[in-house]
């Protein structure tokens, strides 16, 4: 049986954004004490896992992954102009520890870069959306439009 692992971070589309954190203003670590984060528009995660039946190496895992490098409140601050919301609050990490839910917790807890090199060597595989903004940008200008 030949199988491949992907490997996603944050999945994020249109529909799959943090506005209701941002709504709530549900605070971020400060730059300080912030962690990097990953992200993977849900368009090419699916694209990858098609690629993968073709193209993956048996038992490899693939870390599927847009380009980008962002700490988790650089996200949360891009998604916050680009929708036009409050930007978070910024947090000590001792602050975030006594005031945020254990569940948003563990994602704070955790800083990986992960590298999706093997994904676009073995896979072929491309992000359409290279950077979040790429989506976000896209957004803002059928608003603007609309």
């Amino acid at each position: 049986m030949r199988i491949a692992i992907l490997r996603a971070p944050g999945i994020y589309a249109a529909d799959r954004l943090p506005l209701e954190r941002l709504r709530a203003g549900t605070s971020a670590l400060r730059a300080a004490d912030d962690v990097h984060t990953n992200h993977v528009h849900a368009d090419d995660l699916a694209h990858a896992a098609v690629l993968s039946l073709f193209f993956g190496k048996p038992q490899r895992a693939y870390n599927v992954n847009d380009d980008s490098e962002l700490k988790m409140g650089e996200w949360f601050d891009l998604v916050a102009d680009r929708t036009q919301l409050p930007r978070p609050r910024r947090v000590s990490r001792a602050e975030a520890e006594a005031s945020l839910p254990p569940s948003l917790l563990s994602f704070m807890r955790e800083s990986r870069r992960l590298v999706n090199a093997r994904a676009k060597q073995d896979l072929r595989w491309r992000p359409r959306y290279p950077q979040p903004d790429a989506l976000l940008a896209a957004l803002a200008r059928e608003r603007d439009a609309a």
